[in-house]
């Protein structure tokens, strides 16, 4: 019929991307694990499944930019649209300005989600505004809403990446204020992370991934990549004995293990160890010698996943809830103790692109005055001549070398140690004696890792 607008069903994979972001605006969901379960549920083939990946994960990551955007392109401030109209404009910014879809593609068919999903109004607005979106690409519209380089850098780095502008002024302080290096770690950020596996010892080993399709990693003897695919089509992933974990979390866990300690070197502790990735590989090394573990987490909920994690670990293990930071253990009790505190998760961006829009620069602060009680936990748990390897996933100076700084200032029978002897392989590990991993020059996750001995003094 003449003047019948064809109306066009959303495509599978922008259907599932702007669930994820309803669900990420709605339910405060985390999209690592809402797009997975989503993709298995809809069986969306390989094509779809990466296009959804990467427009939900790309919408979320650029959600501070894209939505400044849209507002210098909107009639109305971006925080008085409707939020399912306004997550489907940032998929569609994303397509216009962070990827290679053509434009009239990108408009048309946000507009057909806007209008299969809410209503004809608001698809006559999202046509509108992404009309003007696309009326240039994403350097364009930094030069004309970003500061200057000159005048505020940070400010105009934040708006190119997509980061806030704190973040931003924490990796330039961690990069000891080498800007370039700073811009790096944010554009990495913002790329895909490739899918790290660890063979946990004792249960599988690296040959088997390997002849299951993956690659091995560079550095870690226990690690592989998988390029492409569920990793649990690998048989070892889907049973358990091996699992997905970040190259960079298994460097800092093999060093603790890999460290000289004399005897005995009988009893390790985990003291933070929920969901359990690390105290499973842990468990395994400790096998091997002898030892035994104990993994420790302060909530139950997080301690029943450790157990799960655990479950079929070879060797000795206990799972305990406990508040590590009032050990009902005796002092001295450890010869290696690992406390991955918790922290920001500034240095796992890239896996969970919608963190960095939900932290706050207060929550530092407060993670802060955890960290410092926790390992002082650990250092009074450990024996003389045992060692701790204090560990975060954030480059933030303040949950870095200055939570040790302030803990060995206030005793004089610990030293660090230089952890670089114990990441074998791995390059650029700047002056010592800790190490800080990164995401642009070692491919892995901001680890940063400190070791640190208990002498008799």
């Amino acid at each position: 019929m003449s003047g019948t607008r064809t109306r066009r069903a959303p495509d599978p994979a922008r259907q599932a991307a702007f669930d994820v972001l309803r669900a990420v605006s709605d339910e405060d969901a985390y999209a690592n694990l809402v797009l997975p379960a989503l993709l298995r549920e809809r069986r969306l083939d390989a094509r779809d499944a990466a296009l959804a990946t990467e427009l939900a994960y790309g919408a979320l990551r650029g959600q501070g930019t894209y939505d400044a955007v849209l507002g210098a392109c909107s009639t109305r401030p971006v925080d008085e649209l409707d939020a399912p109209v306004l997550d489907a404009l940032r998929l569609g910014a994303h397509q216009l300005l962070g990827m290679r879809v053509p434009s009239h593609a990108a408009v048309s068919t946000t507009v057909d989600l806007v209008r299969s999903r809410v209503n004809d109004g608001a698809a006559r607005l999202a046509n509108a505004v992404l009309r003007k979106v696309g009326g240039d690409d994403l350097d364009g519209w930094t030069d004309r809403l970003a500061p200057s380089a000159e005048t505020d850098m940070t400010g105009r780095l934040a708006f190119r990446h997509a980061h806030p502008e704190w973040i931003v002024r924490a990796f330039v302080d961690a990069s000891g204020g080498d800007v370039a290096a700073a811009e790096a770690c944010l554009v990495a950020d913002n790329e895909p992370a490739e899918v790290n596996v660890v063979a946990r010892p004792g249960r599988a080993n690296v040959e088997e991934l390997t002849t299951a399709g993956a690659r091995p990693a560079r550095w870690s003897p226990y690690g592989a990549v998988v390029d492409a695919g569920d990793p649990a089509r690998i048989p070892a992933v889907r049973d358990g004995r091996a699992a997905v974990q970040d190259e960079g979390s298994q460097l800092v866990t093999l060093a603790l293990a890999d460290v000289p300690v004399d005897a005995p070197d009988e009893r390790w502790l985990d003291m933070c160890a929920g969901p359990g990735g690390k105290a499973a590989l842990l468990a395994g090394l400790a096998s091997g010698r002898g030892a035994r573990l104990l993994a420790v987490e302060k909530h139950e909920h997080r301690a029943r996943l450790v157990e799960q994690t655990l479950r079929g670990a070879a060797g000795e293990y206990e799972v305990l809830v406990a508040d590590a930071t009032a050990p009902p253990w005796p002092e001295e009790d450890f010869d290696r103790v690992l406390l991955d505190a918790p922290c920001t998760g500034l240095g796992a961006l890239r896996r969970r692109p919608e963190a960095r829009w939900r932290r706050e620069p207060s929550d530092v602060g407060e993670l802060r005055k955890l960290q410092v009680a926790l390992l002082r936990s650990a250092v009074w748990s450990v024996r003389p001549g045992g060692v701790v390897a204090y560990v975060t996933c954030s480059p933030h100076l303040a949950e870095t070398s200055t939570v040790v700084d302030d803990v060995l200032g206030e005793r004089g029978d610990v030293e660090r140690v230089d952890a670089r002897a114990y990441l074998p392989g791995v390059p650029e590990l700047g002056d010592g004696p800790d190490v800080q991993l990164w995401p642009h020059v070692h491919g892995t996750d901001a680890m940063y890792l400190a070791l640190l001995r208990r002498t008799e003094g």
